[in-house]
């Protein structure tokens, strides 16, 4: 008697390739819509289904779990990040989480990278000035920005992207130093040619371009508070390709519109989709939206990745990419 397929309930629009695996594996539902779910959809596709698979946009919390039925036994989720998920409420109901990790490392690094020169050389203003009929010609002084050769560059979070990040600034001719929860093995400093920082605030007020990449956890919730902010230099940047709760955005906005940082490159925000109506009326940050991962190549790869999250945990087997309560 043939095995019966896990119900797999998919709540956006995944790439077609993936999507028609899914459905060829899995008694699979898909959302065709591109819609993100409410929380009330969601409460409902988790009654029903033995596999939710879920994105950033979703809001998987203690409430979404509660109403699950005993057939919820996987969240294999579409991203890297896991915030989005209450880790505590699935574990305790004996649900597994898994993640998608390894396959954006390089384009959220070059995302990262593209920030870090776009914010200094004032290129999207340039952009914009030339579409606006602004441009009148070369001038030894207008528009003028900051070169990157040579500048110190500050990483929070020194794990797969950070690294990458740092592989890239180097080819820039940027000292790279970094701050993480933990130090990193001393080859890997050597093969970064990167400074460990034990204290944040020390690295914060010496570096010319700061780069977010640490996951959103409750400990990094606002890591770079009102007070961190203060630390920059006036003259620094700072991108972020991490995740917006990170930063006080409300505090960072201010700070570039009275000149106190001189500029930020972000692709995530605080409340995303929605952005600060301050950070729009500012010429000197870059908004990007939250497109750090978006390839074709990337896409699908993490869509592997489900289906062999999925496949595995189905067999009987622990899929490779659990996610622990204790890892955030």
């Amino acid at each position: 008697m043939p095995k019966k397929k896990p119900a797999v309930v998919v709540t956006r629009r995944l790439p077609e390739a993936v999507e028609a695996r899914m459905t060829e594996l899995f008694d699979t539902r898909l959302n065709p819509g591109d819609r993100p779910m409410s929380q009330a959809a969601l409460a409902e596709a988790v009654r029903a289904a033995d596999v939710l698979v879920p994105t950033v946009t979703d809001r998987i919390g203690r409430k979404v779990i509660a109403a699950a039925g005993s057939r919820l036994k996987l969240i294999a989720s579409f991203s890297t990040g896991v915030d989005h998920i209450d880790l505590a409420a699935a574990h305790a109901r004996g649900i597994t989480v898994t993640n998608t990790p390894g396959v954006l490392t390089e384009d959220t690094a070059d995302m990262t990278m593209a920030l870090i020169l776009a914010v200094p050389r004032r290129l999207i203003e340039g952009e914009r000035a030339v579409r606006d009929g602004k441009w009148t010609g070369w001038s030894p002084t207008w528009m003028l920005g900051h070169r990157i050769w040579g500048k110190r560059l500050g990483i929070i979070g020194m794990g797969r992207i950070g690294r990458a990040v740092a592989r890239r600034a180097a080819g820039f001719g940027i000292s790279v130093h970094y701050h993480n929860r933990r130090r990193v093995h001393p080859d890997v400093e050597a093969e970064l040619k990167a400074t460990y920082w034990e204290s944040l605030d020390q690295m914060l007020a010496q570096m010319d371009i700061v780069s977010v990449n640490c996951p959103h956890t409750p400990a990094t919730y606002h890591l770079l508070s009102a007070r961190r902010l203060r630390l920059l230099k006036p003259d620094a940047y700072i991108v972020n390709t991490s995740r917006g709760e990170v930063i006080d955005e409300d505090v960072l906005a201010e700070m570039l519109r009275t000149g106190a940082i001189a500029g930020a490159g972000l692709d995530v925000f605080e409340h995303e989709p929605s952005v600060n109506p301050k950070l729009l009326r500012l010429d000197n940050v870059v908004l990007m939206p939250h497109m750090g991962s978006a390839t074709i190549e990337g896409r699908q790869a993490m869509g592997e990745k489900v289906i062999i999250n999925i496949r595995t945990f189905a067999d009987g087997h622990k899929p490779p990419d659990r996610v622990l309560v204790t890892e955030y």
